[in-house]
């Protein structure tokens, strides 16, 4: 299977934002990172829009022709009407917190069941396709599967900082739940510190991978070896 490499731009927004303005210009950067290979272009908007505005959401869906992921807390009914308004290709639900720096955690599946059900089958009516962010946890990728969601993302911060020390080990529970996730029909995304070191293992051993969202590493070795070079050799990592 291809997996398909999804570009989170959220960093070079923090970029832009730094010094104001609109350098860089985030509806170019989304525009080149397509056509450098992209399969689809991530955005994470939060309420304090310390990165990605919510002006840019709209900005960029009228130039994506590959796929649109909008991730962020469904918790906050401002990011509800800003996807139900774009009505982007995936929406992935996060559990953030308020103020949450990045992203920690997997929703609860079996205590949020009944909120999850009721959250996705909004997303869903609008032919939206619903991702929700998981631990790799098999009871709740288990208990995912009957929320109505299309796919489940791993959280993989736990892989990627474990990778170094035994990769054995720290691609097992990964594997569980994405055997899970296969054998109760939700398709599978992953996402959170996968780089050019760690990203081939973890396709290789999951090869029925269909996307990986990835921003900030691949943004932080965009500095040293370009931004259409480094998509490639990610690229290359998912073959």
């Amino acid at each position: 299977m291809t997996t398909k490499l999804s570009v989170n731009i959220n960093k070079l927004a923090t970029l832009r934002n730094s010094r104001g303005g609109n350098n860089p210009n985030l509806v170019q950067c989304a525009k080149d990172a397509e056509k450098f290979g992209a399969d689809g272009i991530t955005v994470h908007p939060r309420p304090d829009e310390r990165h990605i505005r919510y002006q840019d959401v709209y900005d960029l869906q009228k130039v994506i022709t590959t796929e649109f992921n909008i991730e962020g807390n469904c918790q906050e009914q401002k990011f509800v009407d800003l996807v139900l308004d774009v009505k982007p290709t995936q929406v992935t639900l996060v559990p953030d917190a308020i103020g949450q720096i990045t992203s920690n955690h997997g929703w609860d599946t079996v205590t949020h069941q009944a909120y999850l059900k009721e959250t996705i089958a909004i997303f869903k009516n609008h032919g939206i396709r619903v991702s929700i962010f998981v631990d790799p946890v098999v009871e709740m990728v288990e208990a995912a599967a009957t929320t109505g969601t299309d796919r489940i993302e791993l959280y993989t911060e736990a892989y990627a900082h474990q990778f170094t020390q035994n990769k054995v080990a720290a691609i097992e529970p990964y594997l569980a739940a994405a055997t899970k996730a296969q054998e109760v029909g939700l398709g599978l995304n992953a996402g959170h510190d996968l780089d050019l070191q760690n990203l081939a293992y973890f396709k290789q051993q999951i090869p029925w991978l269909q996307e990986v969202s990835i921003g900030h590493a691949l943004i932080c070795d965009s500095i040293y070896l370009g931004f259409e070079n480094t998509i490639q050799l990610y690229k290359r990592q998912l073959q």
